[in-house]
């Protein structure tokens, strides 16, 4: 009855009136969607932004490893993000196959993509010879723009909207209950894009350029887990769980996401407190000067 009376309010946004739409460019034989471009600009700016980090003395990487790494992260992201949303969330898609290869119709998990990057990278590091936790330093500190860029695409798809309250910033998203009236809810979207994207990366970026933490290895990789786990643990509570697990433990104690994260933050704490142990003279892959 509450929830009835909050959505007949004209108090708060309505979801359509934003003039949103998932899809970017429709020419007809072709459709290229927001959730894509989110895909490629992180990409894109990631890759910008690591070519700052790698110009730094103490390096652990040339810029010819920067430019392959690219190519193995993004196939990092692809595989692993859809094989952890199979895994993770919709298990049932492994008796359709064809199911899989549909990409465009969305279902990926971004634990999945943080595990298939993680091995791509390791593989590269190995075949050049470079140190992978550090190279996994600087990786993570360009990761928050891929997560600020995906989670405004899917505040842009009206998808993976948040629970109903009354807070005055709430918006009305269509078709989130079928047969009824749909209530004001949490923009949790915008939540996660100014948690995992903006505040991680500023985190980041200050203990990269103002502290000696890249000299230490493993202590980026570990702010940044602890900082995304924290992070989308908290934005859980005012997020939806996903329908599948309706009635299920994952939606009455502990949402799926959340149950992923717990891994994140206690591997992320033993990063952060053993990487002093770790620090070594550094000797760049690129160049001649030398960092104690």
């Amino acid at each position: 009855m509450i929830l009835s009376l909050l959505a007949q309010s004209t108090d708060y946004l309505r979801f359509e009136t934003l003039g949103l739409h998932p899809v970017a460019l429709d020419v007809g034989f072709f459709q290229l969607r927001w959730y894509s471009l989110a895909y490629i600009a992180g990409i894109i700016v990631g890759w910008w932004y690591l070519l700052r980090l790698i110009a730094q003395p103490g390096s652990p990487m040339a810029r010819r490893h920067a430019d392959d790494l690219v190519f193995y992260a993004a196939l990092g992201i692809i595989l692993g993000g859809r094989i952890g949303y199979i895994l993770f969330y919709a298990p049932d898609m492994l008796v359709n196959p064809v199911r899989v290869l549909r990409l465009w119709d969305g279902g990926m998990s971004f634990h999945g993509g943080v595990i298939g990057t993680s091995l791509a990278l390791i593989w590269m590091s190995r075949k050049e010879g470079l140190n992978w936790l550090r190279v996994h330093d600087y990786v993570a500190c360009c990761v928050p723009f891929g997560l600020f860029f995906g989670r405004i695409a899917n505040f842009v798809n009206g998808e993976l909207w948040g629970k109903p309250t009354d807070v005055a910033w709430a918006i009305i998203f269509p078709r989130t209950i079928a047969g009824g009236i749909d209530p004001p809810r949490h923009p949790s979207q915008l939540y996660e894009a100014g948690l995992e994207g903006l505040v991680l990366f500023a985190v980041l970026a200050f203990a990269f350029w103002r502290t000696r933490a890249r000299y230490e290895p493993g202590k980026l990789v570990g702010i940044f887990l602890l900082g995304y786990g924290l992070s989308r643990f908290i934005v859980e509570f005012f997020r939806e769980p996903d329908s599948q697990f309706a009635g299920t433990f994952f939606e009455n104690v502990l949402h799926m996401g959340q149950v992923l994260t717990l891994p994140m933050i206690v591997g992320g704490i033993y990063l952060i407190l053993t990487a002093k142990g770790r620090r070594q003279r550094v000797e760049p892959v690129a160049g001649a000067q030398s960092v104690a």
